[in-house]
């Protein structure tokens, strides 16, 4: 790592302080910049998650994409925290805090909302952010893509009836244009640039020099991201703090709890830590882009269930950056064969 991805923990939290400052003294440059949308995708973050991704892309192999076969386990751990797990201990939680825990402080009304965005949250596993936690755990890119693009897939087709049954309704409008417009700009294009980029480069040693110089472009564009975010927010943060920490309690100890699921699960199965980081990590990140968007066109912008997801999203960062700082310092705990070996002992990717 780079010095600046060294520390990029303090990078992040002056980002946040950032942002905070920067839309409460500059709000119409944040107008401005929460203005430039494309069905519910804002295209500044969507470039700044670009330059995130693409770093991680070119360290991808399409002629070893068939070798995830021979090592199904971390798959199969990703799918089952998921997509049977993660979304129904979301609304466990929400509901146990929110209807219980919580009832004295919060308004009934405002409480089933509450409940509400975090059940979309918790019922939309990460695209793009994943490839970062991946990257900065040195997981295997080939195998992240495979686990990234299955996820995809299912959430297709599962997301709307996922979401419909823990909300009780029977129609769920989702905005299929924001879901498949996150999956071209996070995913497609940022693998075809790699690929791309890959070929041009020729030799393993070039790109791997080439990797080594782009991949600090993806903590610098993380950074600028948290800055904008939390610019975004910083009227609601300032204006309804205790809510927003009262909303963040439950997303943290999801998060840790599915994480530790997961991780620890890839640890009593065996799975190498260039696989079991990038897997835990799908599962406690977010997709957040889809659950703020279903969140808005089903409830309102100014609706608590919106609230809901957006603190899903400054909240993540931050734990995310924790788990990755645990991931790698208890990389020696997982056993490591001759292959992992040789992929542990390759150049910074």
């Amino acid at each position: 790592m780079s010095r600046f991805e060294r520390y990029l923990t303090i990078w992040v939290g002056l980002a946040m302080l950032a942002g905070l400052v920067l839309g409460n003294v500059a709000p119409g440059l944040v107008t401005f910049v929460a203005g430039a949308e494309l069905f519910s995708v804002n295209l500044v973050v969507a470039v700044l998650i670009w330059a995130m991704v693409y770093p991680m892309m070119i360290g991808v192999d399409l002629g070893s994409i068939h070798d995830v076969a021979k090592a199904p386990r971390g798959l199969i751990i990703t799918l089952v925290v998921n997509w049977l797990i993660k979304p129904f201990t979301m609304a466990l939680l929400a509901v146990l805090f929110f209807e219980h825990i919580f009832a004295p402080w919060i308004a009934p009304a405002d409480a089933q909302q509450y409940i509400a965005g975090l059940i979309l949250l918790g019922a939309a596993p990460c695209t793009a952010m994943v490839f970062v936690w991946s990257n900065l755990t040195r997981g295997d890119p080939n195998y992240t893509l495979v686990q990234v693009t299955v996820n995809d897939l299912i959430m297709v087709v599962a997301f709307a009836p996922i979401v419909a049954f823990l909300l009780g309704v029977t129609e769920i409008a989702v905005p299929w244009e924001t879901l498949l417009l996150s999956v071209v700009l996070y995913i497609v294009l940022p693998l075809v640039a790699g690929l791309m980029t890959r070929r041009h480069l020729g030799t393993p040693d070039a790109i791997a020099a080439f990797k080594a110089r782009v991949s600090p472009v993806s903590a610098v564009a993380l950074a600028v991201t948290v800055v904008i975010l939390f610019a975004l927010q910083a009227e609601i943060i300032v204006a309804k703090p205790a809510a927003i920490l009262l909303i963040a309690v439950p997303i943290v100890l999801q998060s840790y709890s599915i994480f530790a699921l997961a991780y620890g699960a890839a640890w009593a199965l065996k799975v190498p830590h260039r696989i079991a980081a990038p897997c835990a990590m799908i599962g406690t990140s977010n997709f957040f882009e889809l659950a703020v968007a279903v969140a808005i066109s089903l409830f309102g912008l100014g609706s608590g269930a919106a609230l809901a997801t957006v603190v899903g999203v400054l909240v993540e960062v931050p734990v995310m950056l924790s788990l990755v700082a645990f991931a790698n310092r208890t990389r020696q705990k997982f056993d490591v064969g001759e292959a992992d070996q040789a992929y542990e002992a390759a150049p910074p990717r």
